[in-house]
């Protein structure tokens, strides 16, 4: 089962419905309210029975199968039909920045870990942006990536950042192969993978070397006037944002400040910085790119059978530890990065 994911947590909307001028508590209330609604009604949608998305390729023909679709700023999906990969010709902006992310997703798994898009077997790749009127989220839905345009007065439209688009693509990749339940610490562990991956996207497509990064997921989202510099900073969680209106960034950068909580599913946006540090600390630790060494373990371990759908914090770092030895050497300097990473975030391994 492939759950629905929004890139921003119901806790952020949730302080703005209550500290927000008018304007910005009814966006932040209708995007609860529909968030709520998607999470409800959506059928279960299982990625290999997607037949009528997929495209069977050879490997020689292997490429990006895109289409964008324009809701109308209705909630009805997937919308009007507006680009592919035979048209793409647009005046609109969202609908560029929706078919480019899409694109450098697919590029960044075909050419970093040759897999073939989400389900590695060339998944059509669908986007719908204008979805709903002011709504503040984007959303993987199991099938297909939706954007809303924002409210214009604090976050801008949800198309302009490319890690929150390679985001939400790799909640599909981890639903195929690791399928973390979306609860507690596996939930926690299926939000940093997204953040991980979302970021590499961005890194991949600007060229840059793990000390360049920023490590800032939806940088870009923020609009003009808002007190702080993303949604949320993997290398220094909790300081994303601090905003009398969205509040200050709740996450944890360790175990010791593990927030224990039964909203947003026990936490799975806020503890997510715990696992998001301790992979900034070793893509740090092993330098050049981070896909390089450290995400290739990260990778390995989402798709290791050992990896089970309950995996705790310490279980899954178990597993790249494991990893790590398996690809470069059980006493590597890449196994000691990692070890020691997830030391430093408090968790022993």
């Amino acid at each position: 089962m492939h759950t629905c994911c929004f890139i921003l947590p119901p806790h952020l909307l949730r302080h703005i419905s209550k500290n927000g001028s008018p304007s910005q508590r009814k966006s932040a209330i209708d995007t609860l309210a529909t968030d709520h609604t998607i999470r409800l009604t959506r059928a279960t949608y299982q990625l290999l029975e997607a037949s009528a998305h997929q495209a069977l390729m050879s490997a020689s023909e292997i490429h990006e199968q895109r289409t964008i679709f324009d809701g109308g700023h209705g909630e009805a999906l997937p919308g009007k039909v507006v680009a592919n990969e035979t048209s793409t010709t647009t005046d609109d902006q969202c609908v560029r920045e929706a078919f480019v992310g899409l694109g450098a997703t697919f590029d960044f798994y075909y050419k970093v870990f040759n897999r073939n898009s989400i389900d590695d077997e060339g998944l059509h790749l669908d986007g719908t942006v204008h979805y709903g009127n002011n709504y503040d989220n984007a959303f993987w839905n199991g099938q297909q990536m939706v954007f809303g345009d924002g409210d214009g007065e604090l976050f801008n439209r949800f198309t302009c950042s490319l890690d929150v688009i390679g985001h939400e693509l790799t909640h599909g990749v981890t639903g195929d192969e690791a399928n973390l339940i979306y609860l507690g610490q596996p939930g926690a562990l299926n939000e940093s993978i997204s953040d991980v991956f979302g970021s590499m996207v961005k890194q991949y497509k600007l060229g840059q070397t793990a000390d360049q990064a920023d490590w800032l997921i939806g940088a870009e989202l923020l609009a003009s006037g808002v007190t702080g510099v993303a949604l949320r900073s993997m290398v220094e969680p909790g300081s994303a944002y601090d905003d009398p209106r969205l509040g200050k960034d709740p996450q944890p950068a360790d175990m010791k400040d593990y927030v224990h909580t039964n909203e947003d599913n026990g936490g799975v946006h806020i503890n997510s910085g715990i696992p998001n540090r301790a992979f900034c600390l070793t893509a740090l630790a092993l330098g050049g790119h981070s896909w390089d060494k450290a995400g290739r373990i990260w990778y390995e371990t989402i798709r290791d059978k050992g990896l089970k759908k309950t995996s705790s914090f310490r279980q899954f770092a178990h597993r790249t530890v494991i990893n790590a030895g398996h690809l470069y050497g059980s006493g590597s300097v890449e196994a000691k990065a990692v070890a020691d990473a997830w030391n430093q975030v408090g968790i022993r391994v």
